[in-house]
């Protein structure tokens, strides 16, 4: 059988202008990861990642932590765009606005966000207005131009992870560098559940966390999900 570990990428500086980078604690979330593994002599024969800089960095640092306690033994990179988070900037810039416009409880929802963003509740009340707007997006209304549909990101996050595990080596190890929506789909996949599955276990995936798997003979099982068990207390992020 094979191993595949799904890792969602270090805390991401939320928030910000320039979101897709990693902050300090997300930077060292991945690099403990990095020593975690090489203590435990961990052996990958694939690493993978979206393209991402958030998901390319957390990648990075793991391997550079990793190589310099074990040497050479981290693989080259591969950086798939298939492998990348829905649009949330899009959902959010074209999509809200949309959405505001005809369903009143999401309206409010968004006013209450833009009146306490620059609070220490903002994280509350963007959660609040966020779960309802990715639960509109999933039911496909309303299209808008420019946002990938849920139908395209649920198309192409299978169609990734497919062509991953279904390489012709036996017993390949392999790490992925991703984010929460592709874990949780992954997840949602494994299991057959109803695809509103995937998005509330989106919620719920913390920062490098680790969702692993054993493949094989076509099947693919989930053996644990959104483990950290090379992170103290102090480093447990959702955002």
């Amino acid at each position: 059988m094979g191993y595949l570990v799904l890792v969602r990428h270090g805390q991401a500086r939320t928030f910000e202008t320039h979101s897709d980078r990693l902050s300090a604690v997300g930077e060292e979330q991945a690099r403990a990861l990095g020593r975690f593994w090489a203590a435990r002599g961990a052996v990958f024969d694939e690493v993978w990642s979206g393209t991402l800089e958030r998901q390319r960095r957390t990648a990075q640092i793991a391997g550079e932590s990793y190589s310099a306690v074990l040497g050479g033994r981290w693989p080259e990179l591969r950086v798939d765009e298939a492998l990348n988070e829905y649009d949330s900037a899009g959902m959010l810039g074209r999509l809200a606005p949309a959405l505001a416009a005809r369903d009143e409880e999401f309206r409010a929802l968004a006013e209450t966000f833009e009146r306490l963003r620059d609070t220490p509740e903002r994280n509350r009340h963007f959660q609040r207005m966020f779960e309802r707007l990715v639960a509109a997006w999933l039911a496909g209304a309303p299209a808008v131009e420019g946002v990938e549909p849920w139908a395209g990101f649920n198309a192409r996050v299978r169609a990734a992870l497919r062509g991953i595990l279904r390489a012709e080596r036996r017993g390949r190890r392999v790490a992925v560098f991703t984010s929460g929506g592709v874990i949780g789909l992954a997840v949602q996949s494994a299991l057959g559940a109803p695809e509103r599955v995937a998005l509330e276990l989106n919620w719920r995936v913390r920062n490098a966390s680790l969702t692993e798997f054993t493949f094989g003979g076509g099947r693919v099982v989930l053996d644990s999900f959104n483990a950290l068990p090379h992170l103290d207390a102090g480093l447990h992020t959702y955002r």
